[in-house]
């Protein structure tokens, strides 16, 4: 049985692994094992037969935007809608929080869209330019496209988990 949930601190070194995986395949930044544990509040895990097979964070920037960050899926539990969900379960906690807009910073834009977010221009989000990517070793050569979802158009990112 499949569940998203949020994340416990036990589960910091499973995502940290999953996270790992893709960022040394180039597919996300690294993140290091003690921002995940600052972070681990932020975090959903999709947990199946008790192992993470997924994670991803909702990072909040100001009253009023968010990023999801970090979202990653084993390699083995790819194409199940295990990374929808996640996605999902972030949007609804920024819906909960009243946050107006949701970003993501990805090499994987197209999965985005079918969430129904938009490509967008990554300086809408000077608070993530300037306080984080500006440190980024990539930040004079950054390939990951923005994205946005804007949630006061009460967009639908409801996805079916698919098995």
């Amino acid at each position: 049985m499949l569940s998203i949930e949020p994340a416990r601190l036990s589960d910091a070194e499973a995502i940290h692994s999953l996270v790992t995986f893709w960022a040394d395949r180039g597919d996300m930044l690294h993140r290091p094992i003690n921002e995940i544990y600052e972070a681990v509040r932020d975090f959903k895990v999709a947990r199946e037969d008790g192992r993470v097979v997924g994670c991803g964070s909702l990072h909040i920037m100001g009253a009023d935007l968010a990023e999801v960050r970090s979202l990653a899926v084993a390699e083995d539990a790819q194409a199940r809608g295990i990374g929808a969900a996640i996605v999902a379960a972030c949007i609804d906690d920024a819906r909960t929080f009243g946050l107006e807009r949701v970003f993501a910073l990805t090499y994987r834009p197209g999965f985005f869209e079918k969430q129904g977010f938009r490509i967008a221009n990554v300086m809408e989000f000077p608070e993530k330019v300037w306080n984080e990517c500006v440190r980024c070793p990539f930040f004079t050569n950054c390939k990951e496209v923005a994205v946005v979802l804007p949630l006061n158009e009460g967009a639908d990112v409801s996805v079916p988990l698919v098995r």
